[in-house]
């Protein structure tokens, strides 16, 4: 994100932008994809709350939160840009308030990987993270990314 000293995120995190909401999709492909037409549009609110319900030592993924969303609310899936955004909606407001902290840090991309779209970048992720005793990897020489190693044996199970 850009700007991100003169954004109210928190404003953000609360506009609820006329959702939850529906919408059926009959493009093949994507229902294909996604394994059903019946998609859901999670508030930011909704990510927040989630992504406070990650304990110390464990992850989730923004693709574990949205089948969690999408189940909860009788949806074949959860709109997956909005997600994207919206966790990091959530993370930069946490990171604007004084009290009441949301461990978004513990919130990964697809495969355990870091998001650098996070307050402070991979490197204050992957120091957070490390703090509670995870292992981050490096992968990659020119487009280098950064992972928890074995993520899939510390995430969280929602259910």
């Amino acid at each position: 994100m850009a700007n991100e000293n003169k954004k109210d995120f928190n404003a953000m995190l609360h506009d609820s932008k006329d959702m939850p909401k529906f919408q059926i999709i009959t493009d093949e492909k994507s229902i294909e994809k996604y394994g059903g037409n019946k998609m859901y549009f999670a508030p930011p609110i909704d990510y927040d709350k989630v992504m406070k319900q990650i304990p110390c030592g464990r992850v989730i993924t923004v693709g574990k939160i949205r089948e969690h969303l999408a189940k909860l609310n009788g949806a074949d899936f959860t709109e997956p840009i909005t997600a994207g955004i919206f966790v990091s909606i959530a993370a930069w407001a946490s990171y604007q308030r004084s009290n009441d902290e949301t461990p978004y840090w513990r919130t990964l991309k697809a495969n355990g990987e870091l998001n650098e779209k996070y307050p402070g970048g991979v490197e204050a992720q992957k120091e957070k993270l490390e703090a509670e005793g995870h292992t981050i990897l490096q992968k990659g020489r020119k487009n280098i990314k950064y992972f928890v190693k074995d993520y899939e044996s510390v995430l969280e199970d929602l259910e």
